[in-house]
C-alpha cells in the first residue's frame, strides 16, 4: 500500500469520527500511475473508444493532462456508454461503461475510498471489499446459523437496487467522514454524467450509480453501510429481546432471529426503512421463514446461489447442508451449453483447455464442503453436452462413449472436487 493510502487507513482507524480534508490532493501523477496497474487491460471501451493499451502508449503524458485538469476544475467526465448483457433467467441487465480515462480516476478514487470506509464497515459485509468475497459471506453465515440460537430467517432483496440510489443521500454520507468539496464534485459528476443508449439516444441520470463503472461498487456499499449495516446494529439489535445477526453481500442479505416477534418487527420495519433512503423491498422475494434444526427438510432460502436447508450427517448430527441452489444449477447448465455450442469446432486440445478453465472456476466457486453431490451432477450434465455437440461438428459422428471417455482421460479433463478447506470453524461439517 502506498504511504499516503497507508496514513489515510491509519487516521481512520483512530479517529471514527475525523473528516477528511484535501484528499483531491492525493488524485496526483505517482498515485494515477500507480492507480494504473490495476486496470483491467480487457476491459471494455467507453464512448471514446479509446483502449487501455491505445492510452498507455503517451500513459505519463496523458496522465500529467487528466492530473492538470482536475486540479484547474476543467475535467468534465464523459458520456457513460450503456449496454445490455442478457440474464440467464431471462431479461437484460444495464451496464455502464465508462471512457477509459473516466475509469483511472474512478480507480484512484475508490482506493482512497476503501482506505477510508474499511475500518468503517462492520465484519456482517462482504460484497465488493478487498480480501473478502462470496466464500467468507457463505462461511459467515454457516457458522452463525449453524451455532447461533435462530428460528427464523427473513430473506429480502432489495428491487433495483444500483437504479435507485437517491444522490443526495449518498452525498451526505460521504461527508460524514470526507469534507473536502473538490473531491465530492468529483464524484458528483460521474453520477450525473448522461448515459448513451445503444439507439444514440442520451439521458441524465436522477437516480442510482451505473453498474459497470469502477467507483460504483464501494459507492454502493457505503449507502447500504448508513441505510441498512448501521441502523441494524445500533437500533434493530438493542430492541430485540434474542439473538439476532445480518449477513450482507453487495445488496443481497440474509437476516436470522431467535423469536417470531423480532423477525415480524424487523419485517415491518424494514420496508419503511429503505423507503427512506429511496429504497424498496421485492415482495414477491421478501418473506419470513421458519428455519431451525427443528424443521429439517420443511423449509430453506437461497443466499450467493446456495440453498440453505437443516439436515443430518452420516453420524446422526445436525448440520446446516449447503448444495447449489436449483435456480444456479440451471442457469449454469444454459451457459455451458450455449458456450460449447459457439465454441464445438475449435480443436480438441484448446477446446479442453477452454473447458478446464471454466470447470475450474465453477468448482473454485460451488466446490463448498457437503456440496459434491451437486458438483457431480452438474458435471455428469455437462459432459452429456459436450458429447451431443462434439458429435455436430460435422455429418459424421465424432465419438462414440468408449472414445470420448478415452478422450476426456487424454485430455485430464477436470473431475469434481471440493475446494473449501476443512478447519476448526467448519469442523461441523460432514466429510
Amino acid at each position: 500500500m502506498l504511504t499516503s493510502l497507508q496514513a489515510i487507513t491509519n487516521k481512520s482507524r483512530r479517529d471514527k469520527k475525523h473528516r477528511f480534508q484535501n484528499l483531491a490532493r492525493s488524485l496526483n501523477e505517482d498515485f494515477l500511475l500507480d492507480s494504473w496497474r490495476s486496470m483491467n487491460r480487457k476491459a471494455a471501451t467507453g464512448i471514446d473508444k479509446v483502449t487501455v493499451q491505445e492510452y498507455e502508449k503517451n500513459l505519463k503524458r496523458n496522465v500529467a493532462n487528466l492530473v492538470t485538469d482536475c486540479r484547474e476544475n476543467r475535467y468534465r467526465a464523459k458520456l457513460v456508454k450503456r449496454v445490455f448483457i442478457p440474464k440467464a433467467g431471462g431479461g437484460q441487465r444495464p451496464l455502464g461503461l465508462p471512457a477509459t480515462e473516466d475509469k483511472l480516476l474512478q480507480t484512484g478514487v475508490s482506493r482512497i475510498l476503501n482506505a477510508i470506509y474499511e475500518e468503517d464497515f462492520l465484519p456482517s459485509s462482504f460484497g465488493y471489499r478487498p480480501k473478502t468475497g462470496a466464500r467468507k459471506a457463505l462461511q459467515y453465515l454457516t457458522r452463525s446459523v449453524q451455532f447461533g440460537r435462530f428460528t427464523y430467517v427473513v430473506d429480502a432483496d432489495i428491487k433495483g437496487f444500483f437504479d435507485n440510489i437517491d444522490h443526495d443521500w449518498l452525498i451526505k454520507m460521504l461527508e460524514v467522514r470526507i469534507d473536502d468539496k473538490r473531491f465530492i464534485r468529483l464524484i458528483r459528476k460521474w453520477l450525473k454524467a448522461g448515459i448513451l443508449h445503444p439507439d444514440g439516444s442520451t439521458a441524465n441520470p436522477v437516480t442510482g450509480t451505473p453498474q459497470g463503472g469502477i467507483v460504483s461498487p464501494v459507492l454502493a456499499n457505503i449507502y447500504l453501510h448508513y441505510a441498512l449495516d448501521l441502523w441494524f446494529e445500533k437500533v434493530v439489535k438493542p430492541a430485540c429481546s434474542g439473538d439476532v445477526f445480518i449477513c450482507r453481500y453487495a445488496d443481497d442479505f440474509v437476516c436470522a432471529f431467535q423469536y417470531a416477534r423480532d423477525a415480524e418487527r424487523f419485517y415491518r420495519a424494514l420496508g419503511k426503512r429503505l423507503e427512506k433512503f429511496g429504497l424498496s423491498l421485492a415482495q414477491d422475494k421478501t418473506k419470513i421463514i421458519k428455519f431451525s434444526r427443528f424443521h429439517k427438510g420443511k423449509t430453506s432460502f437461497d443466499f450467493l446461489g446456495f440453498e440453505f436447508r437443516w439436515g443430518v450427517n452420516r453420524k446422526g448430527n445436525d448440520y446446516l447442508r449447503r448444495r447449489t441452489s436449483v435456480k444456479k444449477f440451471r442457469e449454469s447448465l444454459v451457459k455451458f451449453k450455449e458456450w460449447i455450442r459457439k465454441s464445438r469446432n475449435f480443436r480438441l486440445r484448446k477446446l479442453c483447455d477452454l473447458l478446464n478453465a471454466k470447470l475450474r472456476g465453477y468448482y473454485n466457486y460451488y466446490g463448498l464442503i457437503g456440496n459434491f453431490e451437486s458438483l457431480k451432477r452438474f458435471y455428469f450434465r455437462a459432459m452429456v453436452i459436450l458429447y451431443k455437440w462434439l458429435n455436430r461438428r460435422s455429418q459424421r459422428r465424432s465419438f462414440n462413449y468408449e472414445e470420448f471417455n478415452r478422450a476426456l482421460k487424454r485430455y485430464q479433463i477436470l473431475t469434481p472436487r471440493i475446494t473449501e478447506t476443512q478447519n476448526r470453524q467448519l469442523s461441523f461439517l460432514p466429510s
